[in-house]
């Protein structure tokens, strides 16, 4: 056998002789070297890692960087500072940090068993390392199974948040929806006008009765009214936007916030058009519907300072305005409304 494949092993009193075979089981890092730095062996594991060809009979310092302790060049350092921990890294790479002990042999070299450290999930990931590129006793393989079941562990508790958030996303939601349809309720009303009043930009009320619905219902039974209520939920929508706000809040009562409406004109127009697709017949199991809306409506700006309860009562009063003077109508709020 060649130097570069007997290691002597230092005992006391005398020197065994490991065949390289062994230390490839049981160090499958390692670096043997002679007395002026040249590799006369490697465990498997270290030669997956550099890949860049044999490493036996090249100079360990022209592969590896020592970082710690710091100045260390030559064998010569190597030797003065045997027992110490040394933190290594591959020439011209940052991929590969090492950790390593470097330790005199018998024949005047040196043996340097070298591991991952804190690098270790990186390393098995990019050199695509197995159980078999580590040492039977090594506890990298145990670690590594460690930090999977942690990041399974995670996973799932992401998951389960995620999950948990969208619940709650939804309860919060269905909290705000009138289940029948689909349009916000009286707290997600009270909840949008009381930000609103809170901030500056400027917004109409309008508050919407539904006339003659209870004749639907006592003629047609409580399926037809709520066929009726569903059919007004899709009218009251297609005419607002996406900023407006659209609650019911009663049987047969709705009440819309419209962002940035500052014109009675511009408000009257809206609910001309609300009340002309409301007055349409509406077909239900071969039969038809009829109904109207009268509408009470109020602005943000007719006011020195923002009131909710005063906004939805004045807009009521609106409303019952337009109810005396023959339905099917809107009336904009004043003093003598």
């Amino acid at each position: 056998m060649d130097a570069a494949s007997i290691l002597p092993t230092l005992v006391p009193d005398r020197c065994l002789m490991l065949p390289a075979g062994v230390l490839d089981r049981l160090m499958p890092m390692y670096l043997h070297l002679s007395a002026d730095g040249t590799i006369l062996a490697h465990g498997p594991t270290l030669g997956k890692i550099v890949g860049s060809g044999r490493l036996t009979g090249r100079q360990f310092f022209d592969l590896f960087d020592v970082r710690s302790p710091a100045g260390m060049g030559s064998t010569a350092d190597l030797f003065a500072r045997q027992g110490q921990r040394l933190h290594l890294t591959l020439r011209g790479r940052t991929d590969a940090g090492l950790r390593g002990l470097a330790l005199a042999d018998a024949a005047a070299g040196l043996v340097l068993n070298l591991s991952f450290g804190i690098g270790l999930v990186d390393a098995v990931r990019q050199h695509a390392l197995t159980d078999a590129d580590f040492a039977p006793t090594d506890l990298a393989v145990e670690m590594l199974y460690l930090v999977e079941a942690k990041h399974a562990v995670l996973e799932e508790f992401q998951r389960l948040n995620r999950a948990l958030q969208g619940a709650k996303a939804a309860a919060e939601e269905q909290a705000l929806t009138d289940t029948l349809t689909g349009l916000r309720n009286r707290r997600a009303l009270d909840t949008a006008l009381a930000a609103a009043c809170a901030g500056r930009r400027a917004f109409a009320l309008m508050h919407l009765d539904l006339d003659y619905f209870k004749a639907v219902n006592d003629s047609l039974g409580h399926a037809a009214g709520d066929h009726v209520l569903r059919h007004v939920a899709q009218v009251l929508t297609r005419e607002m936007r996406a900023d407006d706000v659209v609650a019911r809040v009663g049987g047969d009562e709705f009440v819309i916030l419209l962002a940035g409406v500052t014109d009675p004109d511009q408000l009257s127009q809206v609910a001309e058009r609300i009340i002309a697709g409301l007055s349409q017949p509406i077909a239900y199991e071969g039969e038809v519907c009829r109904i109207a809306a009268s509408v009470g409506m109020t602005l943000s700006t007719s006011y020195p300072r923002c009131v909710a309860d005063q906004m939805l009562q004045d807009a009521d009063h609106a409303l019952y305005a337009a109810k005396r003077a023959g339905r099917a109508r809107a009336v904009v709020f004043t003093t003598d409304a």
